[in-house]
């Protein structure tokens, strides 16, 4: 089955895939658009895994304030090159998961960071799993994969705080 141009488009501005990925991806599903966009999260994240040990030297700082200024975040997130930190999709990430802090008040990066002894739910106290707070179907681990797969490096949310005017 021929793939039309249409449909590549329709598949790259859904997952912000490469033309060229979104054609092969949508040639190997035979047309059909939910397949290819698996195939993309699949090979995204072995893409992501792949890179996984990389070391992450580079990247910003982003502060969100929120709430008429009640609510202040800064997140530090890194990258490989400068390159990629000075890159409009790296900065949109930086400051969604800023803005994913302010909103859910995360304790930790990883759920592996949660203490045995915490009292919450471990999915919610940590960041990387908690819902996206734009697309609730994906995780903000979800979210930095793809942008991972996308820009050909590794990322990595080094650490965070959140300010809160009056909170403990």
């Amino acid at each position: 089955m021929a793939v039309s141009a249409n449909q590549v488009k329709e598949l790259r501005e859904k997952t912000g895939a490469g033309v060229m990925e979104c054609r092969r991806a949508l040639d190997e599903s035979g047309g059909d658009m939910g397949r290819a966009e698996q195939i993309l999260r699949e090979r995204g994240e072995a893409t992501a895994a792949k890179k996984a040990g990389r070391e992450v030297s580079q990247g910003i700082i982003d502060c969100y304030i929120h709430g008429g200024g009640r609510i202040g975040v800064l997140v530090e997130i890194n990258c490989e090159t400068d390159f990629v930190a000075r890159n409009e999709e790296f900065r949109g990430l930086a400051h969604d998961v800023a803005m994913q802090i302010a909103a859910m008040n995360p304790h930790y990066v990883a759920p592996e960071d949660v203490p045995a002894d915490a009292e919450g739910d471990r999915e919610q106290l940590a960041l990387l799993s908690q819902a996206f707070i734009k697309n609730p179907d994906r995780t903000i681990r979800d979210l930095i994969t793809e942008k991972i797969a996308k820009l050909r490096e590794n990322i990595r949310v080094r650490r965070f705080v959140r300010y809160e005017v009056g909170g403990g």
